[in-house]
């Protein structure tokens, strides 16, 4: 199997950057679709007249017409409408990649509409951030067609793709668990820092995180990890509420997730300060926006 047609439902910074990486390898029958494509001025919109190569659809069903792939990667809050829209239009035995970070009952639920349109749903859940490796990202597989879709990965550049599970759930729960812990992380350490930066004791708190968790230049990676926050906290707030999805559909209540949603809303507030190259500037510039 090839897939000489593939459709991109999403043209966030995923989806772009994925439309990159396609065009490089090869891919010449590439479309997308994104529900902000109706506003010139979003960024969506504005990201299409750097991809020359990808043709802007007109709806999910357009670009999904003949599509051998297609590789939804929308906000979690969109999987399920996205994998319903997307259903009405894919070809018979075309393969569905879902990228979203959503719970295990969503996806269990975006596979049931996708297959019983007669596509192939595969779970896949991303488990670094995208811009490192970039479509290379290492990435679970799961359901019953994911070794149909790494069949043709690596040609793709979907070298860091590997099989997880021939259950749909299992690869999007152990995502969405790591991220209780990487995005609780960085929630922890906006609450802290901001406080010792009020208090002008951040340099001793920052030595300490040192001395108990020995990794290299923790201003630098306390930085780096508040400035994700700060720069996608909208995005990583709803993918800590399908988190919490997860974590309650454990039968545990999700305490701690709830409360890393409202801090990474929060961060999300304060883009301008992303400016300021070093931690304490950071800081700075947050509290000086506090409410």
């Amino acid at each position: 199997m090839s897939a000489s047609r593939i459709a991109l439902i999403g043209f966030g910074e995923v989806g772009q950057t994925l439309a990159e990486d396609l065009v490089a390898a090869g891919v010449a029958g590439l479309s997308a679709f994104d529900a902000l494509f109706s506003d010139p001025d979003s960024l969506p919109s504005r990201a299409l007249a750097t991809h020359p190569a990808v043709r802007a659809a007109a709806s999910h069903a357009d670009a999904v017409a003949g599509a051998d792939l297609v590789i939804c990667a929308v906000t979690a809050a969109q999987d399920l409408a996205a994998a319903e829209a997307v259903a009405e239009g894919i070809a018979p035995g075309a393969l569905f990649l879902d990228l979203n970070s959503a719970s295990p009952a969503m996806k269990i639920e975006a596979a049931r509409r996708v297959d019983g349109a007669g596509g192939c749903y595969v779970e896949a859940a991303v488990m670094s951030p995208i811009g490192p490796k970039r479509i290379a990202s290492p990435m679970l597989l799961g359901g019953p067609h994911g070794a149909a879709f790494l069949a043709l990965a690596a040609p793709l550049g979907f070298t860091g793709a590997s099989l997880y599970s021939d259950v749909v759930g299992k690869a999007s729960a152990a995502k969405m668990c790591r991220s209780v812990i990487i995005k609780g992380l960085e929630a922890l350490l906006t609450e802290s820092l901001l406080a010792a930066r009020h208090y002008d004791v951040l340099e001793t708190v920052v030595e300490s995180l040192g001395d108990l968790l020995p990794l290299p230049d923790w201003e630098g990676r306390a930085r780096y990890m508040i400035s994700r926050s700060v720069e996608h906290g909208v995005r990583r707030a709803e993918e800590m509420r399908e988190s919490a999805a997860t974590v309650a559909e454990a039968g545990v209540d999700p305490l701690m997730t709830r409360m890393t949603v409202l801090r990474q809303e929060d961060a999300a507030r304060h883009r301008a300060a992303l400016i300021h190259a070093g931690l304490a500037p950071l800081l700075d510039a947050m509290l000086s926006e506090a409410p």
